[in-house]
């Protein structure tokens, strides 16, 4: 019996329309969350209310016909996908009354993130992301020696032209976090050149090192990494197509072997 209803769930569960409900559930999920935003009438509060209590039953359920269709517990939350679901549902569960209002809807806000879950290129892009972030954090951590040094050199030149933006080495960093950024860094080099007519020099070489060198590092490593994720994800699918191919051939063989046991019993009898 429980076998039975396992496959059954297996098979909800891995059907196409199912998981293309569960997509629009959270779209709508989502839109319900961003009206609450906005000052409705009552009646369209409480419509919102119970779509969004019956978008929470339904995520539960969805949640449940996925376990059951799981072999076991620890297959279940061996896949950090799954976790990840658990922790935004149950957390769409804390109850939206009186004081504990903002948090609710705040919790709920986060049901938008299951999209990430349920669509598999999204899926790709988020395990790239994280995969990449070792290397990553190498680069920023150069970045870091760069900022730190440039900010120190900024310092000591600047901060008697513009306390503001270059009084210590903090604050000289944020004011190269807005050049790196292109925000009005010209108007800060042209403040400086007023005083110092080679300062071009030293946003020159700045710019040249963040922006252009370790920036594309980042991405050249975000985009090594996703084509890796691509190339899995491909090899994967490749897999189980293969899979049921193997299976019909073995049936045909089955069939075929059968067939000739019975024509080897035909010409015996004869």
């Amino acid at each position: 019996m429980l076998a039975k209803l396992q496959s059954i769930f297996k098979r909800i569960d891995q059907s196409k329309p199912f998981q293309y409900f569960v997509i629009s559930v959270i779209v709508i999920s989502a839109l319900t969350v961003g009206a609450h935003t906005y000052s409705l009438n009552p009646t369209v509060e409480l419509i919102l209310e119970w779509l969004d209590l019956g978008i929470t039953v339904f995520f539960l359920i969805e949640l449940v016909i996925r376990y059951i269709a799981t072999n076991s517990f620890k297959d279940f939350f061996k896949k950090g996908w799954n976790i990840f679901d658990t922790i935004i549902v149950l957390g769409s569960l804390y109850p939206a009354a009186g004081s504990t209002l903002f948090i609710a809807r705040l919790l709920r806000i986060f049901r938008v993130l299951r999209l990430v879950s349920m669509i598999p290129e999204l899926r790709m892009l988020v395990n790239a992301l994280i995969k990449a972030i070792p290397q990553m954090g190498y680069i920023a951590l150069l970045m870091f020696v760069i900022f730190y040094i440039y900010a120190a050199v900024g310092s000591m030149l600047f901060a008697h032209i513009n306390p503001v933006l270059w009084q210590d080495v903090s604050i000289s960093m944020l004011t190269l976090f807005r050049i790196a950024t292109f925000e009005d860094w010209t108007d800060i080099m042209y403040e400086t050149m007023e005083v110092y007519n080679l300062s071009w020099i030293y946003y020159l070489t700045f710019i040249f090192l963040t922006a252009f060198i370790f920036l594309n590092m980042m991405v050249g490593t975000i985009l090594e990494v996703m084509s890796e994720e691509h190339n899995n994800m491909k090899s994967t699918h490749a897999k189980d197509e293969d899979i049921p191919a193997s299976k019909a051939q073995v049936e045909q063989l089955q069939s075929q072997i059968a067939d000739l046991k019975k024509s080897i019993d035909n010409l015996q009898s004869t």
